[in-house]
């Protein structure tokens, strides 16, 4: 039999031409043991008809869901999911996923078992492979009563409206927000519409208002976000990120470096990164910081001891970037500071 890397059954939406447009999982598994993926690769044999062995997305039958059920049961298998679907009246909609290898998701409910993985916590940003992801999910109108296809809009409506109601179109993204979906524990998020599903909240994260998190990427632990962390970056335990910062992600502009901010940094108000931090670093406020800017780097004395690129120091730890305001020129010195969050926003009481 062969290992499953992840296995999940989520209930989704479709269009009238019966493509996804999203799908929720209750309870995913994620790197299955093998006496765990025994009795699974067992179960989808015998119940779904499936012995492929390769990344599957089944829409079962009724009949298979109520055999299901009672598998699950026999073998000791905890899905309260399984549960609540044999107790209701309508089945449709209801998509099985299992996954052997690690591939670029092609479907919907690939893409979105991913995404809920991550969310999770289950695994970490850039564990799994997502390229692709924009090709394979669709746009989407996120609306007051779920997810609407944009062709079939209008006439939804318009449905709306003669009924006496308001079709409320929060958002036109190929990602909804994390909190429709996942709530991690011991987060604090003040605007929840700034936060993707696919994006990784480690606990005693607090997101304020102007902060924002996009899929494949987030916080490993404690930190103050009131910056953007785009794609692809991952902040450590202990930063903080101040009111309109910035981190460059890989999506656009050709960029191919990871960006990673160690722990206990701080990068001030409206300042921004296309390098990576090291621990106990600081950007003072206002300075943006790309790879290609031109650094002087100072001793404690303040004296230049040579010029560089920022890429340079990409990682590296326990640096103070500043400007001189003085000749307005970019300057790096050992910074001796430690950044120290409040406990109490922390909290997750």
């Amino acid at each position: 039999m062969k290992k499953i890397l992840s296995f999940g059954i989520g209930i989704g939406t479709k269009n009238k031409s019966n493509d996804w447009l999203e799908v929720y999982f209750h309870e995913p598994k994620y790197n299955l043991s093998i006496n765990e993926s025994d009795i699974l690769n067992k179960i989808i044999n015998r119940t779904l008809f499936s012995s492929t062995f390769e990344n599957e997305i089944i829409e079962p039958n009724e009949t298979q869901l109520n055999a299901l059920f009672e598998d699950f049961k026999k073998n000791n298998l905890s899905n309260n999911f399984i549960n609540i679907l044999k107790n209701s009246k309508s089945l449709k909609n209801i998509v099985i996923v299992v996954l052997y290898e690690d591939t670029k998701p092609c479907t919907v409910p690939e893409a979105y078992l991913k995404l809920h993985l991550i969310s999770h916590r289950m695994a970490k940003p850039h564990e799994l492979c997502l390229d692709g992801i924009f090709g394979t999910l669709p746009n989407v109108a996120w609306t007051n009563i779920g997810p609407v296809d944009l062709n079939e809009l209008p006439e939804r409506q318009l449905e709306a409206r003669v009924s006496g109601k308001i079709l409320n179109v929060k958002c036109v993204d190929k990602f909804p927000n994390m909190t429709d979906y996942i709530v991690p524990d011991g987060v604090r998020i003040a605007h929840t519409a700034r936060v993707r599903l696919g994006a990784y909240i480690g606990k005693g994260t607090t997101i304020m208002h102007e902060g924002f998190v996009n899929f494949n990427a987030g916080t490993e632990g404690v930190s103050m976000i009131e910056g953007r962390i785009s794609a692809g970056v991952v902040v450590g335990e202990g930063s903080d990120l101040g009111g309109g910062s910035s981190t460059m992600g890989t999506l656009s502009g050709g960029g191919n470096v990871t960006i990673k901010v160690g722990e206990k940094c701080l990068i001030g108000a409206n300042a921004g990164i296309g390098i990576g931090l090291g621990d106990n670093c600081i950007v003072e406020a206002g300075l943006y910081i790309t790879a290609g800017t031109k650094l002087a780097l100072i001793d404690d004395d303040n004296k230049v001891l040579k010029w560089l690129k920022a890429s340079e120091l990409n990682g590296k730890s326990n640096l103070l970037f500043r400007r001189n305001s003085t000749n307005g020129q970019v300057e790096c010195k050992s910074n001796s500071t430690t950044v120290e969050l409040n406990e109490i926003l922390h909290s997750s009481n």
